[in-house]
């Protein structure tokens, strides 16, 4: 059997879900592309150079003949922490610019779903890298994604000017009801021998290592990174979610962010 190759994003909130693959049981096993923008995942299972990917989920609606693999995501049901709006004190009613990190499309679709459906204008975009500071010297407003957006807090305590912070999922929830679903595992194949919700259990159970790991790139303490990762993050997909995935791939078709729109399709279960 010749070695199954997968990819994912190496933010500290998909390390649950690839720790098992790196350091624990499934070691070994199957190679592991790690990238830190979420959408060269997404590249490389276009390309067909993965078996399977954990995506941005608008890669869903622009790949061809891609499946999810069920339940297992990084997701949130009320508060995300590390996808968020910045801006100098002003209101998102009052922004009339948005810088863009632009390392996940399912994220900057969701910003402008937000500006356009639930606030009811549409900003200047600008794309930029995510630097709070220079993206914020060229906008209104800044869109932060993963480690970046989770450390703005640590950025707040050593600047001496306001910053606003806006949660993307708190916002959603607030329009919508929903919880939302930032990623997941796809596959082009019509079944995957991999066991990612095992993987993402014995990730789960490892949170001491996993923090470890990331101690000195995210300066949080202990406790709170470890809400981050327990309270914050969902990595299953419960029916408000799903429903919330939905609903955003509804609205970024209805706001032509995606050409068209196809249903959720799932993997064909391998067990018996």
């Amino acid at each position: 059997m010749s070695e199954q190759r997968i990819s994912a994003s190496s933010y500290s909130n998909t390390a649950p879900l690839i720790w098992s693959f790196l350091y624990g049981s499934k070691r070994g096993k199957y190679e592991v592309i790690l990238d830190t923008a979420p959408a060269r995942s997404a590249e490389l299972l276009a390309q067909n150079r993965v078996d399977a990917a954990l995506v941005p989920v608008i890669a869903y609606q622009l790949i061809e003949d891609v499946r999810l693999i069920p339940d297992v995501c990084v997701g949130a049901k009320k508060q995300v922490r590390s996808v968020c709006l910045v801006t100098k004190g002003k209101d998102l009613e009052n922004v009339k610019s948005v810088s863009l990190d632009i390392s996940s499309k399912t994220s900057v679709a969701l910003t402008k779903i937000i500006f356009r459906e639930f606030l009811g204008f549409e900003p200047k975009w600008i794309d930029a890298k995510p630097d709070i500071d220079k993206m914020l010297e060229e906008s209104d407003c800044a869109l932060l994604i993963g480690d970046p957006a989770l450390l703005i807090n640590y950025k707040l305590r050593i600047t001496n000017y306001e910053l606003h912070v806006f949660d993307l999922v708190e916002l959603w929830r607030k329009f919508t009801g929903f919880g939302f679903v930032f990623a997941m595992w796809m596959t082009r194949n019509e079944t995957c021998e991999i066991d990612f919700a095992e993987a993402r259990d014995e990730g789960l159970q490892h949170l001491d290592e996993i923090i470890a790991n990331y101690e000195d790139e995210i300066k949080l303490s202990y406790e709170d990174f470890t809400k981050y990762l327990m309270e914050n993050i969902s990595f299953s997909v419960d029916e408000s979610m799903q429903k919330g995935l939905e609903l955003y791939f509804k609205l970024a078709h209805k706001h032509k962010l995606i050409e068209s729109q196809k249903p959720l399709q799932f993997i064909a279960s391998t067990k018996s």
